[in-house]
């Protein structure tokens, strides 16, 4: 990405930050007439979650230490907070302003409005305070997907293949070593032949993750064929050499715009996700990629972001696995999602071209997910009798 592009899109994401939470405590500050010195430290307050986030990820950059992982920890939340606690003030303002032109409210919410603001604002503040707790627990029990896809290719002498796929972990600040113990169990009782992660699996800068030695718990992952990654978006905003070194340390085969042909059987592509371009890095077409590959054999693609599906359908692709979307994460963020992209989650089929775009197992900014579970993709794969 461009520094001047990079620099006019962060000062739209940080004006838009400081609108929301302005809107929010103003709102705040109308419904309760506390005295001056109580107002003083509900602003103070308020300012301290507000500056949390950007100040302990910056802080993270000059010296990362406990402070700034309290930081980030405290604004992560913040963030889930915030972002309800906007939607609901701005569906009750919506409802003010309607009640203007329609007068549909009971008379006693209108009579006394100081009251009503009041009791409201309560209403918010503990609706808020329940979704994202809500949304947290949930965050921390990922599901396993079990599904069933049949190509009809034979794979020389393999028949089925037990596949489980692991996409936006976000390992770092946030999802730690504690996080990854549980989700490398849930991978390793499914007894796979083949695990794959297809982008994502840091967060940001690799220096948390080294600080954990999360390496040594992603070697404990067992399968027959290896653990075969991808890069995604947050591998190249944190520095894509240092993360793929380090997944290669932790024993995980990465594969960048390249092929590999496994246990003669079927052919495993991994793409440089899209981000490669807009740092103006490389990412090669796919046909240039499955340049010698036999086509004759099932041509299994990881690509991190479910843009242009019809890409491996016109080059023959078998199966394409991707993530990226986290399916919004967030509801309502999952109705954005499902507009931008052809497929946000789940199944699709596109002539001989299978697809699955797995929502992950992590998340990105605030630690919650409603509107979806995260999970772990457990997918049998059958393949064609051989002729």
């Amino acid at each position: 990405m461009k520094t001047s592009g990079f620099i006019v899109f962060l000062s739209i994401v940080l004006l838009v930050y400081l609108f929301i939470n302005l809107y929010i405590f103003r709102r705040a500050w109308q419904a309760f007439s506390f005295p001056a010195v109580w107002r003083f430290f509900g602003l103070a307050l308020l300012l301290m979650l507000m500056l949390a986030y950007p100040l302990g990820r910056f802080g993270e950059q000059l010296s990362r230490n406990g402070f700034t992982n309290f930081l980030v920890t405290v604004g992560s939340f913040y963030l889930g907070l915030m972002i309800y606690a906007f939607f609901m003030v701005a569906l009750i303002d919506l409802l003010r302003l309607g009640n203007h032109a329609i007068h549909f409210l009971p008379a006693a919410l209108v009579q006394n409005p100081l009251k009503t603001a009041r009791i409201t604002a309560l209403m918010v503040a503990g609706f808020t305070v329940i979704v994202v707790f809500v949304g947290h627990l949930n965050a921390l029990h990922p599901r396993v997907r079990q599904l069933q896809i049949q190509i009809d290719k034979p794979a020389g002498e393999l028949k089925e293949l037990n596949m489980v796929v692991a996409s936006d972990i976000h390992l770092g600040t946030i999802i730690r070593n504690s996080r990854l113990v549980k989700i490398v169990e849930m991978i390793n009782r499914l007894h796979p032949d083949i695990v794959l992660l297809p982008g994502d699996v840091f967060d940001e800068d690799v220096a948390p993750v080294a600080e954990q030695n999360i390496a040594e718990i992603l070697e404990k992952i067992h399968s027959r064929y290896g653990v075969y990654a991808i890069t995604g978006n947050h591998e190249y905003y944190g520095g894509v050499q240092s993360a793929v070194s380090y997944m290669k340390q932790a024993r995980i085969t990465v594969l960048q715009d390249s092929a590999v042909k496994i246990a003669d059987s079927f052919y495993l592509i991994g793409r440089n996700d899209l981000t490669a371009r807009q740092m103006g890095l490389s990412r090669k077409p796919l046909p240039e990629i499955l340049a010698g590959t036999d086509r004759r054999l099932p041509l299994i693609l990881m690509d991190h972001q479910p843009f242009h599906l019809e890409v491996a359908q016109q080059n023959g692709i078998d199966l394409q696995l991707s993530g990226h979307t986290h399916h919004g994460q967030m509801f309502p963020f999952n109705l954005i999602t499902n507009r931008v992209y052809e497929k946000s989650w789940g199944y699709l089929r596109r002539g001989k071209t299978q697809y699955y775009i797995s929502c992950g197992v992590g998340t990105w900014g605030p630690p919650v997910r409603l509107g979806n579970r995260p999970e772990i993709v457990h997918i049998r794969l059958r393949f064609a009798e051989t002729e």
